[in-house]
């Protein structure tokens, strides 16, 4: 096999694994909200508690990884944890209890962080020891395309299957996708070196840089979960829009799977704290568009903004912390989850308790969540500006 199919190869099945834990184990409960709330009683608090559990667990899942160094046993675990996306899926539909759900989410959110944390740092190890680009803009994709598949597949089901039937669709859909998930990753080799004979070494950055990086990584997933999970709920009950959510996470979607690629190439001409910049300001434009303006050409276009740019955040940060730690990439990964995990456990059950106690449903969190975005924002101004050697982060070419 040439190397440039391998590598196409390798990326695959990050994409798949994406597709899997994320796309369905974790996003199909987005556009199956509604449904649940219609047919199964699902409150407005306990929407929000199950999105928390599910950060929960992913948090968990992501400060496991942090601690790990052994990079077979982060394989054997990595694999293990797409089992279980499949397994947490149709779990969903098996009861009705809140309880079972809620073992659910916490399982699902596990299962990211093996696919997001732990995949992504296999691939990562993989790719800087074949000695390609570090740049995982292929591999991220899957997130995006993800997300489109559990919108088309939630718009085909809804007339035909209850919630139950759709959550066991998606389970057998998710069992499609951890073939190559689990086929296409070659086990890691872990000597330290790259084929060519050259010794990988780690460079731990300053504790300034992770720290600041940290706190703006908490403020996306803060910015990035409230739309992420409610979205279809929040544009299904604005004016004139109601039955029009899943065209909206499709949106989100759509502008999420080239979004890394294109992040990718915006890094290399201006550098990575000045994208992410440029993504935290154009992601509190669509995060507001759809409750400033309303209608469906700004729920769209905001979704479509949105997608674009949390996706190209997790991208851009997620392969700087990777680069500091060639030889184990989800050791700093890992920690940056973390941050990303927390604000995602606050956010939905905020959110929740704001929809409940004030009224007028979820919107109130988007625009918390544009203040959280525009926090993050000052954040990597204050980054940038730092002395050289302080924030200077390496290459990402």
């Amino acid at each position: 096999m040439s190397p440039q199919r391998e590598r196409l190869r390798v990326l695959g099945a990050g994409i798949a694994s994406l597709m899997l834990v994320l796309g369905v184990a974790r996003f199909a409960y987005t556009p199956l909200l509604p449904l649940m709330q219609q047919q199964a009683g699902l409150g407005v608090a306990q929407a929000g508690w199950l999105a928390a559990i599910n950060y929960a667990g992913y948090l968990c899942g992501a400060l496991l990884a942090s601690r790990l160094d052994d990079l077979r046993r982060k394989d054997r675990l990595y694999r293990f944890g797409m089992l279980l996306a499949v397994l947490s899926t149709a779990l969903m539909g098996v009861s009705d209890r809140f309880a079972v759900w809620a073992l659910s989410r916490f399982l699902a959110g596990l299962c990211g962080a093996a696919g997001m944390v732990l995949g992504t740092g296999l691939i990562l190890h993989w790719l800087l020891r074949q000695r390609h680009r570090a740049e995982l803009g292929i591999h991220f994709s899957g997130i995006g395309l993800g997300i489109a598949v559990c919108a088309v597949a939630a718009e085909l089901m809804k007339t035909r299957l209850d919630w139950r039937g759709q959550w066991f669709a998606l389970a057998a859909c998710g069992a499609l996708l951890a073939y190559p998930a689990l086929r296409w990753l070659p086990p890691p080799v872990p000597d330290g070196h790259t084929i060519a004979g050259e010794k990988l070494v780690d460079r731990p950055p300053g504790r300034v840089f992770e720290r600041m990086l940290m706190a703006f990584y908490f403020c996306a997933g803060f910015g990035y979960v409230v739309s992420a999970t409610f979205i279809v709920a929040i544009t299904n009950r604005l004016p004139g829009l109601a039955g029009q959510g899943n065209l909206v996470f499709l949106a989100i979607g759509i502008g999420a799977a080239p979004a890394c690629i294109n992040w990718d190439l915006i890094a290399r001409r201006t550098g990575p704290i000045d994208a992410l910049i440029l993504s935290a300001v154009l992601q509190i434009v669509g995060i507001l568009l759809p409750v400033l303006l309303g209608g469906l050409a700004a729920s769209v276009l905001g979704a479509l903004l949105f997608g674009g740019t949390f996706i190209g955040q997790v991208s851009l940060v997620l392969t700087l912390a990777g680069r500091h730690y060639p030889t184990r990439p989800a050791k700093m990964m890992g920690r940056m989850t973390a941050a990303y995990g927390l604000a995602q456990i606050i956010g939905p059950a905020l959110t929740g308790a704001l929809a409940e106690r004030l009224g007028g449903g979820y919107a109130t969190g988007l625009y918390l969540a544009a203040g959280v975005m525009a926090v993050g924002v000052a954040l990597l101004v204050i980054l940038k500006g730092l002395r050289p050697g302080t924030a200077d982060p390496p290459s990402l070419a």
